[in-house]
């Protein structure tokens, strides 16, 4: 990054990177999102170990489902690379579309974009901004079973919470 230069002069500075609850708590059928999410939180949490004792602060937002377009970018994304019609996963990928194109909150405990903008402004301006700000709250609940499930509990549940994988 070229600003890290001018940050490190300076002897401070921010870092905000958005990532996700998939970013750290996988589920099936968004492997691109999921690798994409786990890199940034990778890359991320490098970063802050590097800048360490700088005075260059590298935070993540987790934020977990949000109002907003993603659905409807996700969906267009998903026709123009997904050859889904001609998959071993076919019934799979068809609920994927219909959770896709469904109206309304992706799901349950669904927040607007201000929660997300409350998160970006204490990462901004508090004197120790927090390396991790969890947004809604399956982001604070993944991120506590993740800490306490073990791998194979945690697949089970996410599995559930995806509708078994099937959807």
């Amino acid at each position: 990054c070229r600003l890290i230069p001018a940050m490190r002069e300076r002897g401070e500075g921010r870092i905000i990177q958005n990532s996700s609850v998939l970013g750290f708590a996988a589920m099936p059928y968004r492997g691109a999102y999921n690798c994409s999410k786990f890199a940034l939180e990778g890359l991320t949490d490098t970063l802050r170990l590097e800048l360490a004792g700088t005075g260059i602060h590298v935070s993540l937002i987790e934020p977990g489902p949000i109002r907003s377009r993603f659905r409807a970018n996700a969906h267009a994304m998903f026709l123009k690379n997904i050859d889904w019609e001609h998959s071993c996963h076919t019934v799979q990928y068809r609920k994927q579309i219909e959770r896709l194109q469904q109206e309304g909150d992706a799901a349950p405990f669904t927040l607007g974009p201000e929660a997300v903008l409350r998160k970006v402004i204490h990462a901004l301006e508090s004197s120790r901004p927090r390396p991790r700000y969890y947004v809604t709250f399956p982001t604070y609940l993944f991120g506590y079973l993740k800490r306490l499930l073990s791998t194979r509990m945690l697949d089970r549940l996410m599995l559930k919470a995806s509708g078994g994988g099937k959807h």
